[in-house]
């Protein structure tokens, strides 16, 4: 009897990653053209929705010979291709069965976009959290408690997280799992009753839910540092003063060991990670802001992360967004995530920062030694970097969720309270002198209307109950006692949110502190 494609590619995909030293399975970025070549071939070949896709742009894909070529093929777009073919079609040979599994997340409507995988998709993910326990927590060798804070159920990072930690496990790391989610009370009470048992407790999830459940912890007297935490987090950008802050109260002596961020979208899982060398660049480029901003040619501090172009192939669009390509439940090819970013090859990186005086190599390689407690040289992959700034579309990530404009104006569309306003807002997320993050909504009150406390209070009530409404993943992910915005009513034209005859934008950069309002 012959053996089901499923099972020969589940056993072929099991066995070369329980069977591969990781040094073997982020080999050098130099094939990394011919793979996503083939990969093109793959696609076309197999996957209907991506057929037709080119057929109506007129596209032979066996012309698709060189890098040149690839990179002439159109991109790309939930609107042009995702939502333009049934589910179905987008997986290869058009069978959704063949898939195992189906997570969500939400979209700009409040509907939920569902994102087919199979169990092999995961282990090439599962390789990017074997970086992060194995050269930042040397979890390879140390009993490792990780805990899983993600939201679970249907959303996308926490069964995931789970299911890659588990694959770890499965490899010989000593790990062992477990997915309180997002329910604060039960994490800290498996973190006391369970993290004495081992040399270390992960923590994974969004990064202002993980100093929600620290700061509650240590007023009900967890003691932390006891524990030796390490956090792992993705879905935001966070300042280097934030990673501070919560070493500090975790008992945190290493930076660059303690603490990873992973770069995911939910369309194809984990796209990079940091590693001990990116954040030891970025905490200097934290301290050296003109060098920063010479570096990626902004005066704000993107999220930094190498990146592995075998499994996750990179573009930059001429307007600084980024392009991906990749092999997932459904495979994407020159895929427009809209996230404003850049990519900066190693030796690049290197170069640039010795030529600023400093050696980032040499400093990680040193810090390195002392947190690992190994001599001997620990791994610098020569790995390419790449820099995230957030979406360039108009929305703004809070605990992990996407906060779209169209989710606010349904708030502000209400009967009464639209005849106050013009519809016009700004969302932001503000972090406070404590670190904590904080969602403000700036509204414009129409012409010849006035503030008061309580039209600010039934906005405010209108907004959040639209929000829990129309936007799963805030009604998730954020916690009940932040899902209130912080809402300031200005004055019809207020030059610093709504200027007459600008383009309006509805967000605006992080403040690291609130600004004073009126």
């Amino acid at each position: 009897m012959s053996i089901p494609a499923s099972r020969q590619r589940t056993l072929q995909a099991l066995t070369t990653f329980l069977n591969t030293p990781l040094e073997a399975l982020i080999p050098p970025p130099t094939s990394s053209t011919d793979r996503v070549l083939d990969l093109f071939q793959q696609v076309a070949r197999t996957v209907p929705a991506y057929q037709r896709f080119l057929q109506h742009q007129g596209i032979d894909p066996t012309r698709i010979q060189t890098l040149a070529d690839f990179q002439t093929l159109p991109l790309t777009t939930k609107d042009n291709y995702l939502r333009h073919f049934p589910l179905a079609q987008l997986c290869r040979e058009g069978k959704l069965e063949a898939c195992d599994m189906i997570a969500v997340s939400s979209g700009s409507t409040g509907q939920p976009t569902f994102w087919p995988r199979f169990i092999t998709d995961e282990y090439q993910i599962a390789t990017r959290f074997e970086q992060i326990f194995a050269d930042s927590f040397a979890a390879d060798r140390k009993r490792t408690l990780a805990v899983v804070c993600f939201a679970l159920g249907t959303w996308v990072g926490g069964m995931y997280t789970a299911n890659c930690c588990r694959h770890l496990a499965s490899k010989g790391y000593p790990l062992t799992v477990i997915t309180p989610g997002n329910n604060k009370a039960e994490i800290l009470r498996v973190v006391q009753a369970l993290g004495a048992d081992f040399e270390q407790v992960v923590l994974l999830g969004y990064p202002p839910f993980l100093k929600d459940v620290i700061d509650t912890g240590l007023t009900e007297g967890v003691p932390w540092p006891q524990y030796n935490v390490k956090w792992v987090m993705a879905g935001e950008v966070f300042s280097e003063a934030w990673r501070d802050l919560v070493g500090t109260r975790l008992g945190s002596t290493r930076a660059c060991f303690d603490s990873a961020s992973l770069y995911g979208t939910a369309d194809a899982g984990v796209l990079g990670n940091e590693t001990p060398l990116s954040i030891c660049i970025r905490r200097f480029l934290a301290d050296h802001p003109q060098i920063a901003t010479d570096l990626f040619g902004e005066a704000r501090l993107p999220t930094l992360v190498q990146y592995d172009p075998n499994s996750r192939y990179f573009e930059v669009t001429e307007t600084g967004t980024l392009l991906f390509s990749g092999d997932n439940g459904i495979p994407l090819i020159r895929y427009h995530i809209s996230d404003q970013g850049g990519l900066i090859p190693y030796e690049q990186m290197l170069t640039f920062l010795r030529d600023h005086g400093f050696d980032a190599a040499t400093k990680v390689q040193s810090e390195a030694t002392a947190a690992l407690h190994q001599s001997g040289t620990p791994p610098l992959r020569p790995l390419p970097f790449v820099y995230v700034f957030g979406r360039s579309h108009f929305t703004v990530s809070f605990f992990g969720a996407n906060i779209y404009p169209e989710n606010v104006t349904v708030g502000l569309e209400q009967p009464d309270i639209c005849d106050w306003v013009t519809g016009k807002f700004v969302m932001q997320v503000q972090t406070d002198a404590d670190q904590n993050s904080h969602l403000v909504i700036q509204v414009e009150l129409a012409p010849g209307e006035r503030t008061s406390p309580e039209r600010e209070q039934a906005i405010t009530q209108s907004i959040r109950q639209q929000l829990q409404r129309l936007n799963s993943e805030f009604a998730h992910y954020v916690p009940d006692e932040y899902q209130t915005p912080q809402v300031y009513l200005h004055p019809h034209g207020d030059t610093r949110y709504f200027p007459v005859g600008v383009k309006h934008r509805y967000t605006q950069p992080e403040h690291s502190q609130p600004e004073e309002q009126p």
